[in-house]
């Protein structure tokens, strides 16, 4: 079965999430857990996670079908070590705030070398940071996003994403989120099916579609390869709708939360409706 939804706004306590979905005609949807763009935040209170919970019932959401996203500040890949420190503890956090809300998975991008360390050292960091979160929580995944390869961020290639998995100690609680913006800035095409074809196949093979748990469904403002992170409506940038298409119709991507962060938020409920029409032809 396809979920798509889109991410929307948890303000006023993430119990009002779930119905912010629903009123879009979404099945799926991505939240942050706190607030995205500062470091620490009040724990979240039992009363506040019931709430969540009892409107993730009422509202149809199983955990497979909620991608939370982790916050900004976070870079798991820090060359300082005292930098390095707070981003863990606030990614633990936030790990712990998903297993409070009965969630399985928190999204993140993997981070940054800030040209101070290496490619290689960075990855290494992302690995143990995610290491420790998970010996930290229990039944949360840690979801790799990846990157458009702006500026000095890691995890714009597939083997970058394969290569933090195979540095992670419990496999089964890691996996990934493929955001088609991203790839298709970072030089991997999907603008047609068949490149879509090709896309793929390499995803599978450099990291496996198994560790695939959730995607975000974004056009490209810029070109292939610009490296440039800039999300557009559907049809409306570069990358076009076929890869749309191809993900509403290939039963690899069922079962999992694919979920807009396009710009205009009022267009959503219609590009929600888009997707289910693509996966009904």
């Amino acid at each position: 079965m396809k979920y798509f939804g889109a991410h929307v706004s948890a303000s006023g306590g993430v119990e009002n999430a779930p119905r912010n979905a629903l009123a879009i005609g979404a099945r799926a949807f991505a939240l942050f857990v706190k607030n995205q763009r500062q470091w620490s935040a009040p724990p979240i209170s039992q009363a506040s996670a019931e709430a969540f919970r009892a409107a993730c019932a009422e509202c149809g959401y199983t955990p497979m079908q909620i991608l939370p996203h982790d916050g900004y500040l976070i870079n798991l890949g820090h060359p300082g070590e005292a930098e390095l420190e707070k981003s863990r503890e606030a990614f633990y956090d936030e790990m712990s705030r998903c297993e409070a809300l009965g969630l399985d998975r928190l999204n993140f991008h993997p981070g940054s070398h800030l040209r101070e360390i290496s490619v290689d050292e960075c990855l290494a960091r992302v690995a143990e940071s995610v290491n420790r979160a998970l010996d930290r929580t229990r039944g949360v995944t840690a979801v790799i996003e990846n990157t458009a390869g702006q500026g000095s961020n890691v995890g714009f290639a597939f083997e970058h994403l394969a290569a933090i998995i195979e540095m992670v100690e419990d496999k089964s609680r890691v996996g990934i989120c493929i955001d088609t913006c991203h790839a298709f800035a970072a030089g991997y095409d999907l603008a047609t099916a068949e490149a879509c074809d090709r896309t793929f196949g390499e995803l599978d093979r450099v990291v496996g579609l198994r560790y695939l748990r959730g995607m975000h469904l974004n056009d490209a403002m810029k070109g292939l390869g610009s490296r440039v992170d800039r999300h557009q409506g559907l049809g409306r940038g570069d990358l076009g709708l076929e890869v749309f298409r191809y993900i509403a119709r290939d039963s690899r991507f069922d079962n999992m939360p694919l979920v807009l962060e396009t710009p205009v938020e009022e267009l959503w409920p219609e590009e929600i409706a888009m997707l289910y029409g693509f996966a009904a032809r």
